[in-house]
């Protein structure tokens, strides 16, 4: 097993309980790390992001038992799982002494195929998850361009209609949606980047900075329509880096008319 240089001491001491502990399960094929340790970009904010690779036959019994492997581990002060990110496959847990944040994705050894980075294998039956990884390549789901400039003049009819109705929280909260889902994944790609929302965007494209700072708003009127125009500017300028993208122009111009005459 290599382990990255970055890996903290603190991070590595419990990852090897880890292994140690799930490996003695026989139900259990493989375990791989993902995320920043794959990359050997760790430090000490780090999450451990584990795939845990089942028998298909086992995976019922696991799934059931997954807090208590956890629990076997030690240290566990707290774990949930994760279907507020859409997986409910996951299980999130903190550690003591040292507040480590592991991510457990229990998944069948078919499914650990199916993966957005080169995964790490650190632990495996013979070579059960090396063959598994071997089937596919890694895929980063990217943003689709045609389907966000599909929704995008409607998101602005919406963000006009609670910043005129006085809903800032709301308007707050979706202009953090678009930068996260729209602005953000669209330059980072355009970029050759991961487009991972704005996950460390600050240092990936450094360039975006002040465009990004510039629809960051407070809950007042006029900056919730200052930092929306700004959204509307900087989708403008990564739309016009996309020549595939059919553009409909009708939706747009009523939606910035709608906008402006509300608003501005």
């Amino acid at each position: 097993m290599n382990l990255p240089t970055s890996l903290p001491t603190t991070h590595q001491a419990l990852l090897l309980r880890i292994i140690d502990s799930l490996s003695q399960d026989a139900r259990i094929c493989g375990i791989g790390a993902s995320g920043s340790f794959a990359t050997d970009t760790m430090d000490e904010y780090s999450d451990l992001d584990l795939v845990i690779a089942i028998h298909p036959e086992s995976v019922e019994s696991v799934m059931n038992e997954r807090f208590q492997l956890i629990e076997r581990i030690g240290g566990s002060v707290a774990a949930f799982t994760g279907e507020h990110v859409g997986e409910p496959r996951l299980v999130i847990a903190l550690f003591e002494p040292d507040a480590v944040h592991v991510d457990f994705k229990f998944v069948s050894l078919p499914d650990a195929a199916m993966r957005v980075d080169d995964t790490q294998v650190l632990w495996q039956q013979g070579s059960l998850l090396t063959d598994c990884f071997s089937t596919k390549q890694p895929y980063y789901p990217q943003p689709d361009p045609q389907w966000i400039e599909d929704r995008f003049w409607i998101w602005t009819h919406y963000a006009a209609t609670k910043i005129a109705r006085g809903e800032y929280f709301e308007a707050l909260d979706f202009i953090s949606f678009i930068r996260h889902n729209v602005l953000s994944p669209l330059a980072l790609k355009q970029n050759g980047l991961t487009p991972s929302g704005v996950r460390t965007i600050e240092k990936r494209l450094p360039a975006l900075n002040q465009q990004l700072k510039n629809t960051i708003a407070t809950t007042e009127k006029t900056s919730l329509v200052g930092a929306f125009e700004a959204c509307i500017a900087l989708y403008l300028e990564l739309r016009g880096n996309e020549e595939s993208v059919v553009i409909n122009h009708q939706a747009q111009k009523l939606c910035l008319d709608y906008f402006n005459h509300k608003l501005t």
